[in-house]
């Protein structure tokens, strides 16, 4: 049976790499006096977080072919903050820096990869557009038997970050107690592991004041306590649907989930992340390959996309989370079948579907691995067990249409992060925004005390800025 109630002004749901963030921000940059973290796994950053079930990038929109020169500058505000944090406070165990590669091969390939070069080039003064001599000094198994008439070319950056975003999730926690201590605040800081939670509601407490936003709470029962806090913020993937839909938000979304898969090589075929021009009309990474963050002799490369009825990848169990979220019905099946219409993207989907039977699977993406090493073999490359994770691609059952970009959902004191775009690398920027605008719920609310909470934004960007030697200055 669940424990005694347990108050706090806010409840993070969900102790992955976006929710972390948002907890350290908040314990950091606040003068909220308790805030709590509950995640229904043992560790921190163990589904999609996790370095076996992401890509493992910090993306700046340098290399990404597809990012138009405005997208480029806001990803790159947000990635410069991660950037920050992981070089200002020495968190070596959490990346390493390396060099990125946007390769172009042939005549089509190279027009797009100057296009871009030309249009973000002013965002980033010190990346360079390369030859074929130049990218074989960086990365010689890109050029080595690569056909003789075949021209290349490569938009090249030398500020690459490989994080492994399980640990940089375990410092944001790390981070937060030990500032919590050093400043001897009495502020209730509250991590919870294991908890798997039951129910969701918002209740209503006695109060004369008309404004239900005011005296409306929000009560979460677990397997083992019950909480209730005034700002509720789910930051937990596919099942932040679930968890909007139990109190009446997002009815009209549903969730189609993509998940990515990788190959490895035991032989160290990149020094630097490698990507292949990106197709704009998919919303999946083009193919690309990089040293992995925790083993850097191993070589993967992927990711192959297709779409599961499951939540969390290897979970069977969580079919039935799919179900929920997506609340199939004839709108949403004929949103589904409307979206697999498209001629680009149902070709995408039955090539990736073959990339999964044993052997030809296998043929098949060794051939569009040798589009970045053309000298690898069939017998080299296997499928990486283990490794890869789901992207929750939203779908707007009203316009039947995938809905691109983040995925957030807002309600009354309240908010639900499903896709955060892109990913990790925004994490210290949505957390950011989060806590402007929980700041402004909760003097909105207002307690007993009535107390003032602000948001020491100033100090927050200045604690993450990069030094003026890096590459962002």
């Amino acid at each position: 049976m669940p424990n005694t109630e347990k108050h706090f002004q806010v409840i993070i749901i969900g102790a992955g790499v976006t929710g972390t963030a948002l907890f350290y921000t908040l314990s950091k940059y606040t003068n909220l006096n308790s805030i709590a973290i509950i995640e229904k796994e043992t560790e921190v950053a163990k589904i999609n977080s996790h370095n076996t079930k992401n890509a493992q990038t910090l993306h700046f929109g340098d290399i990404e072919t597809h990012y138009s020169a405005e997208k480029a500058k806001k990803v790159k505000e947000a990635a410069d903050l991660v950037a920050g944090y992981v070089e200002n406070y020495n968190k070596t165990d959490s990346y390493y820096k390396n060099h990125k590669l946007a390769i172009g091969a042939g005549a089509k390939e190279i027009k797009k990869v100057t296009e871009h070069y030309e249009e973000v080039k002013h965002i980033f003064p010190k990346m360079k557009l390369i030859d074929k001599e130049e990218i074989e000094k960086l990365e010689p198994f890109i050029t080595k038997n690569r056909k003789s008439k075949q021209n290349i070319k490569a938009i090249y950056s030398p500020d690459g970050f490989a994080i492994n975003y399980s640990k940089l999730s375990e410092h944001f926690i790390k981070d937060s107690k030990e500032n919590n201590k050093q400043s001897k605040s009495n502020k209730i800081l509250s991590i919870n592991l294991n908890e798997k939670i039951k129910k969701l509601e918002t209740i209503k407490q006695n109060s004369k004041n008309d404004n239900k936003n005011k005296n409306q709470i929000f009560k979460i029962t677990s397997n083992n306590n019950v909480y209730t806090c005034n700002i509720l913020a789910v930051c937990a993937g596919a099942h932040s649907l679930i968890f909007a839909k139990q109190l009446g938000y997002g009815k009209q979304f549903g969730i189609l989930p993509v998940a990515g898969s990788l190959f490895t090589t035991n032989q160290k075929f990149l020094n630097g992340k490698c990507y292949t021009v990106q197709n704009k009309k998919l919303p999946f990474s083009a193919i690309h390959g990089d040293p992995d963050v925790t083993n850097q002799n191993i070589t993967r490369f992927g990711p192959t996309a297709k779409f599961i009825p499951l939540l969390e990848r290897h979970r069977y169990k969580t079919i039935i989370d799919f179900i929920t979220a997506s609340a199939l019905s004839h709108k949403a099946g004929m949103s589904i079948v409307n979206i697999l219409a498209d001629p680009t993207l149902l070709k995408y989907i039955i090539t990736n579907t073959l990339y999964d039977i044993p052997l030809l699977g296998r043929y098949l993406f060794t051939k569009k691995i040798q589009r970045i090493i053309p000298s690898i073999k069939m017998s080299q490359v296997k499928k990486a067990k283990g490794y890869g994770g789901i992207r929750p691609q939203i779908v707007n059952v009203n316009k039947k249409a995938l809905q691109m970009g983040e995925a957030k959902i807002t309600g009354d004191n309240c908010f639900f992060s499903i896709t955060p775009s892109p990913g990790a690398s925004v994490c210290l920027k949505n957390a950011q925004e989060n806590t402007k605008e929980i700041i402004d719920w909760i003097n909105h609310k207002k307690d007993n005390s009535n107390r003032s909470y602000k948001f020491n934004e100033k100090k927050f960007i200045k604690d993450h800025k990069r030094k003026k030697n890096k590459f962002s200055s």
